[in-house]
């Protein structure tokens, strides 16, 4: 079995959310890129929507840390299944796992991000 390894973009994705640098998290995406997250009602588009986003996410957690435990790559497409572990803000401990499905365009940036996890789970665990 080949371990494939993931295009830089969707590497500093999973690292900035380590670090909880919603700056870098967000230098990913092209200017105009998307996420399709589960908890939001529309497409998130452009770097304000996305730093929206990722700033309420990261503003729950005191330290969170998501592992790519699988990679899959075909042609521009990355899928990763990813495994999050994290302390919220109320001292809770959280464990949510997903698959981000990532679109890199011809400048090495995400297009799109497919984002398939449950919000609801996760939001549970912190509330204890």
């Amino acid at each position: 079995m080949t371990v494939e390894t993931p295009p830089t973009a969707v590497q500093q994705y999973f690292a900035a959310i380590g670090k909880m640098d919603a700056d870098s998290w967000i230098s990913c995406f092209a200017e105009d890129g998307t996420s399709y997250e589960p908890g939001a009602p529309t497409p998130l588009q452009g770097h304000a929507a996305l730093g929206r986003f990722i700033r309420g996410v990261l503003d729950l957690f005191q330290t969170i840390e998501l592992t790519a435990d699988h990679v899959f790559i075909t042609g521009n497409r990355t899928a990763v299944k990813f495994t999050g572990r994290g302390r919220g803000k109320t001292g809770r401990e959280v464990v949510v796992e997903g698959i981000d499905v990532f679109e890199i365009n011809e400048n090495g940036k995400i297009h799109t991000m497919w984002g398939y996890w449950n919000p609801a789970a996760m939001m549970k665990q912190l509330q204890g």
